[in-house]
């Protein structure tokens, strides 16, 4: 009976191939995995999985730059390219940029123009527009860099058009250095994220890009997969399971060989190539406009500035973790969940701690009964 079936499905495969070229099949194939990547990192976006996040980036880049675009894939890569950098908005060091004063949420309102014609609500634009302006002075003054604060300012006053009232308001704050000034309250980071991840629900209701998704739940709803994939993964785990826990050993054996390297950030000042040996330079991820397309390029910049600060970090002894550290990650996690490692360390100053630092401590609190 099997064989029959393989007989079967042989004989129709070589009568499709007759009937339609393989660069055809290709190209759909193609376009349902950029549509589920795009869908991927709309959900780790939402859920502030900075990880898994630049990992599924680096996946839709490169099938993105290996076939030619129609508009609307044009349109979920510059999406893509805008989530990442606000993203990273609260990290100062990463550059998308040749001007090493456009920090990433500067960059991302350079993209936020292109994308006027995906969001359909003008009043839903125009609050990303400013939150982003707004933003990029308060990441400045919350790290407490007063001189970029002004310049981000001076910046956008030279380059976007935005409220005078928002301008004079931002000139006080900055001139007050007052980080907890209510005008930056009421336009805070998380408000932010929340209104983008609105911009992105209304994209994705017009724009479903889930026929890929679709079909693998269908495929993993039905007994035969689960007996072909019963030695892969565990018959009750969902796919959003499974692929986080591939993206987990991806992270883990990255850590055991590369310990000693920076991590590696699509889009990022940060990343080399993997198709070339390693140099001392490293590419910077600019957006630019060519016949009237958004397009990514690559410059190199040197890295000697990177490997010293590298060697820094190396050579500094493990900090201690403090009351005041552990009342943030409390706090952290009394508000946003457990889990959301990337989102507490937007909102809290953990001295240069990652989000697997934050989880291991939460465990060994949790093993202390110190918290529930």
């Amino acid at each position: 009976m099997e064989t029959e079936t393989t007989d079967k499905s042989a004989e129709i495969s070589s009568t499709a191939e007759k009937s339609v070229g393989f660069s055809q099949v290709k190209a759909v194939a193609t376009a349902w995995m950029l549509d589920f990547s795009f869908v991927c990192l709309c959900r780790h976006f939402k859920d502030g999985e900075l990880d898994e996040f630049n990992q599924i980036l680096s996946a839709f880049r490169a099938i993105a730059e290996s076939v030619s675009l129609r508009a609307h894939h044009v349109q979920k890569r510059n999406i893509c390219a805008f989530l990442a950098r606000v993203l990273h908005g609260k990290h100062l060091d990463m550059q998308y940029e040749e001007d090493d004063h456009v920090m990433p949420l500067m960059s991302a309102a350079n993209i936020w123009p292109a994308l006027r014609d995906t969001v359909a609500d003008e009043s839903l634009f125009n609050n990303i527009a400013n939150l982003l302006l707004i933003q990029s002075v308060a990441v400045c003054l919350e790290k407490g860099q007063r001189s970029m604060a002004s310049s981000a300012l001076k910046w956008f006053e030279e380059k976007h058009d935005f409220p005078e009232n928002i301008r004079v308001k931002l000139s006080t704050v900055v001139t007050q250095r007052d980080t907890y000034h209510p005008f930056l309250l009421s336009f805070s980071f998380s408000r932010l994220l929340e209104t983008v991840q609105s911009f992105l629900d209304a994209y994705l209701e017009k724009n479903p890009s889930d026929y890929l998704l679709q079909a693998a739940t269908e495929a993993a709803k039905s007994s035969e997969h689960r007996e072909a994939t019963d030695h892969l993964e565990p018959r009750d785990e969902t796919l959003s399971e499974t692929l986080n826990r591939t993206a987990e050993k991806s992270r883990k054996n990255r850590r055991e060989t590369a310990q000693l390297r920076a991590k590696k950030k699509l889009l990022s000042t940060k990343i080399t190539d993997v198709w070339k040996p390693e140099s001392c330079k490293k590419p910077v991820v600019v957006l630019k406009r060519t016949n009237g397309i958004e397009i990514f390029r690559e410059t190199t910049q040197p890295e000697s500035s990177k490997k010293s600060v590298n060697a820094s970090r190396i050579s500094k002894p493990r900090k201690k973790w403090t009351y005041k550290l552990d009342k943030n990650l409390k706090d952290g996690v009394k508000r946003h969940g457990t889990g959301k490692w990337s989102l507490i360390l937007q909102e809290y100053d953990f001295e240069g701690r990652t989000g697997t630092m934050l989880k291991d401590r939460w465990r060994v609190l949790v093993r202390a009964q110190k918290v529930s």
